[in-house]
Order: structure tokens, then sequence, then C-alpha cells
């Protein structure tokens, strides 16, 4: 009977084991799934930069063949903007917008409702300064104002239609 006890114990401990390191792969999973999640929109966005920057150089290219003067044919200058920069370092994508506004965006293409929580991350790690003390806050109190954003839970918001898909 000891020796079934002891079985028991030992089983018990293995399942504990088991559940605890099946909660860890698991967070660790989600925190991957995340990650490749926020590295696709890197690259999308650094696959869009240069397609924009090689035709800024081509475009260059075609206008140095075309733009000449008596000294012949001068080069026009090709730089990556500052802006382009900051927007293939993920750093500026929501710059100049309202917490309102780039929250909407950031709704739209998640296509899901979010937390408050999520979104403030999305929206600084977009570049985005989000005043006041306690950002989650107003991020939240921004959206419950806002006639585009729907409560579907605590501090968790999702994007209406838009108005002129309503009309239509």
């Amino acid at each position: 009977m000891e020796e079934l006890t002891d079985i028991l114990v030992g089983l018990e401990q293995r399942i504990h084991a088991y559940k605890n390191r099946l909660q860890d792969l698991e967070k660790k999973r989600r925190r991957l799934d995340d990650e490749i999640a926020t590295i696709k929109k890197y690259l999308e966005l650094a696959e869009t930069l240069h397609r924009v920057e090689a035709d800024k150089a081509k475009l260059a290219t075609l206008s140095t063949q075309l733009v000449g003067d008596e000294k012949g044919a001068r080069a026009l200058p090709v730089d990556v903007t500052d802006q382009s920069q900051e927007i293939l370092l993920g750093r500026s994508k929501y710059a100049g917008k309202s917490v309102p506004e780039a929250a909407y965006q950031v709704l739209r293409e998640a296509n899901r409702a979010m937390h408050a929580k999520e979104l403030v991350q999305r929206l600084v790690e977009g570049g985005l300064q989000i005043k006041g003390k306690t950002p989650l806050t107003s991020v939240a109190t921004s959206l419950k104002r806002d006639r585009r954003f729907r409560k579907v839970g605590p501090n968790t918001f999702e994007a209406t239609e838009d108005m002129l898909e309503r009309a239509v």
C-alpha cells in the first residue's frame, strides 16, 4: 500500500511539473508569435521603403538623362530621408497623428479588439508620444470619447465601421 502511495505521489509531482513546463512553453510561444508578427510588419515596411527608394534612384537616373544644361547632364541628389529611416526603424509610424487616429489604424490593421495596454505598447513602438502621467488611462479615455471605437470589455476596444462604409 505504501508503495502505491509513493507511485501516486511521484506521478502527481510529474503531472505538476509537466503542467508548469507546458505553461512556460505556451508563454514563450505567445511571445514568439508577437515577435514574429512585429518582424513581419518591419519586413513589410522595409520592403516598401526599399521599393520607394529604388524608384527614387531610377527616377533620378532617368532625370539625369533628361535634365541638362550647357555643362551637360547633372545628377539629382537621392537620399534616404530621415523620415524613411525612422519608419524603417519603426519609430515614427504614427508620428503626427492623434491618439484616436493612431489607435484606429492599429485596430483596423489588427482586425480585432484590443486592451488599452496592448494599444499603448503598439502606439509607443510606432513612435507616438502619449501625453499624461498614465498613458493607459489617457488612451482609454480618448477612445471612450470617440465614436469610432466601441468598448467591448474592461479597457478593451474595437474599431467601428467607417462612416463611409455605413453610408454605402
